[in-house]
């Protein structure tokens, strides 16, 4: 199949990579992994062409276009909550639902953290934007369908798996460094590295979740959809929490006690 036509608007600057910024932004997301803004400074500064490689994948299948073609906006279908509590228990809408009321989060919330960057980027309005855009707001809902969490490892393992999906030099330092920290705190038992790769081996196995149809996801059973999309169960990952957990480590707090 041909790659539709998109449009990339040609006032675009063409990106730079600036390992030295990256590094910078990695000292504080090491201080604060909550602080999710310096994720996409780090993005910014080392995923080069990589983000127009990985749209160009995704609009080279049926699935990609036909998500392009309906360009729908996901936060305010996410931050509703009250028809995706009454899905059936179970279902991935609703248990996104309670994910994100457990963790005090919100896709606009995401939003606006990576709208603290300097605004000239958001005078561009093209295809790329919109994907770009799809990817931020997908994220949370991967936590759901790929069964990691949001402690440390979790993401970390998490940034893998969107590694092998999506490339990105900026994606897989975060998902290195994040292992590479925990691992100063966590007993030798738990293999953080083993289970960073973990997370990038079901990354490639998987299908693409970016190019499914989020929508139509909502109210199908959990694990009716992992075992659709081919996505395995994180057992290292879940292994390693239970390791830590043995060993009196919070693994939300895992980077303090390493920093």
């Amino acid at each position: 199949m041909t790659t539709a036509s998109y449009y990339i608007d040609p006032a675009r600057e063409a990106p730079r990579f600036r390992p030295l910024k990256a590094w910078r932004h990695m000292q504080k997301l090491i201080a604060n992994k909550e602080d999710t803004e310096q994720v996409f400074h780090i993005i910014e500064a080392l995923n080069g062409k990589a983000a127009f490689k990985d749209f160009e994948r995704f609009m080279a299948t049926p699935e990609g276009q036909s998500q392009l073609s309906k360009r729908t906006v996901l936060p305010p279908i996410l931050d509703d909550h009250t028809p995706l509590h009454s899905l059936p228990e179970g279902s991935v809408g609703r248990t996104y639902a309670e994910f994100m009321e457990r963790e005090g989060l919100s896709a606009a919330g995401l939003v606006a953290e990576s709208e603290k960057r300097p605004a000239a980027w958001r005078e561009i309005e093209d295809d790329l934007l919109w994907y770009g855009n799809r990817l931020r707001d997908t994220h949370d809902m991967m936590h759901i369908l790929t069964g990691y969490g949001r402690d440390a490892l979790g993401e970390a393992a998490l940034l893998g798996f969107t590694h092998s999906q999506h490339g990105g030099a900026g994606v897989s330092f975060i998902a290195f460094m994040g292992g590479r920290q925990i691992s100063k705190a966590a007993p030798k038992a738990a293999r953080i590295r083993d289970v960073i790769r973990e997370g990038r081996r079901n990354g490639k196995i998987a299908h693409r979740i970016i190019e499914q149809d989020i929508e139509a996801l909502l109210p199908r059973p959990l694990d009716e959809v992992r075992q659709a999309l081919n996505i395995p169960e994180p057992v290292l990952y879940r292994r390693a929490l239970d390791i830590m957990a043995q060993d009196g480590l919070d693994p939300f707090k895992v980077m303090e006690t390493a920093a």
